[in-house]
């Protein structure tokens, strides 16, 4: 079992879907890859920051779950980030109604010292300068992933580009491939992404499943149909949870390891949107996981007549 280090926000989140709306309710990206990781009992820390908002009792939760919160800043006087979001019809498209930065305005990342040697790097969605921070801080890891979105390079490009040479696999979306290499086709979008640095490109294609590209390979993983989803928030990140909670506990960074991780990163995500926020993920058993990873199993596996 190898460390893991998880950088992202941990936050309130105030969601409408249409089957219904919550007030705030926990979230942010550490968080949904925390919960999504514990399931292979990763030894991970989370570096995040909340304020003296945040209630003590979901820091309890993620401790419950195996995760280390050394690395969790409260600051006393401040508030906690905040997102506001509503879905569409198709719960594929959302509006953004409000975002609170608060304490993260000011978040400068400290990765506690007893996992500053831990072999994986889960980079949540973040300014790319505190994803720096956190790369600049490690010893030596061997997989570094990163998530990023448009927004970042839309605003700060530049320091993306950094960030994206020093890392092993980038995690975006179809639709931030395509911006970030300037290609239509997904599979010269990998390519050109690749010759930023990372040797892995993970497209997420949400209720379509997730693609990724090394060197020439290429392997899709599907995603469960579902006969409800009630919430898609968070499905990006508990992908990323399951893919580097995998790694992290098979330490295996092969491209054949990688394809069995994004299967199982796919399988937690296909929990997460079954309720509101992180209330699947937080009542998961292992279980669960193994009776559907089966279902994956099913639906991907034939044999060619020849």
């Amino acid at each position: 079992m190898s460390k893991l280090v998880i950088v992202g926000t941990v936050a309130f989140d105030a969601i409408e879907t249409p089957f219904g709306k919550t007030d705030k309710i926990l979230g942010g990206a550490a968080t949904y890859i925390g919960l999504s990781a514990s399931q292979f009992d990763a030894d991970g820390a989370i570096v995040s920051v909340v304020g003296g908002d945040f209630p003590q009792s979901d820091i309890d939760m993620l401790v419950s779950k195996g995760m280390n919160v050394e690395g969790l800043e409260i600051v006393k006087d401040g508030k906690t980030f905040f997102w506001s979001g509503k879905y569409h019809n198709d719960m594929n498209t959302r509006d953004t109604l409000a975002t609170e930065l608060n304490v993260l305005e000011t978040f400068n990342p400290v990765v506690p010292e007893s996992y500053k040697d831990a072999e994986v790097v889960m980079l949540g969605n973040l300014h790319p300068m505190v994803q720096m921070g956190v790369i600049n801080q490690m010893k030596n890891p061997k997989m570094v992933v990163l998530d990023t979105m448009n927004f970042w390079m839309d605003i700060a490009l530049d320091d993306l580009k950094k960030v994206i040479a020093k890392v092993d696999v980038i995690t975006i979306n179809d639709e931030e491939a395509r911006q970030l290499s300037g290609e239509y086709s997904l599979v010269n979008a990998s390519k050109k992404i690749m010759e930023m640095g990372p040797q892995y490109v993970v497209i997420k294609k949400g209720e379509h499943g997730a693609l990724i590209f090394h060197k020439e390979e290429m392997f899709f993983a599907p995603a469960l149909p579902l006969a409800e989803v009630f919430d898609p928030t968070g499905a990006g990140d508990t992908f990323a949870g399951g893919f580097t909670g995998y790694l992290a506990k098979t330490g295996d960074y092969s491209f054949e390891n990688m394809k069995r991780a994004i299967i199982y990163g796919s399988c937690l995500a296909s929990f997460c949107v079954e309720k509101f926020g992180t209330e699947r993920m937080e009542n998961l058993s292992k279980k669960e996981v193994e009776e559907r990873l089966e279902k994956f199993q099913r639906l991907t596996q034939f044999e060619l007549n020849t």
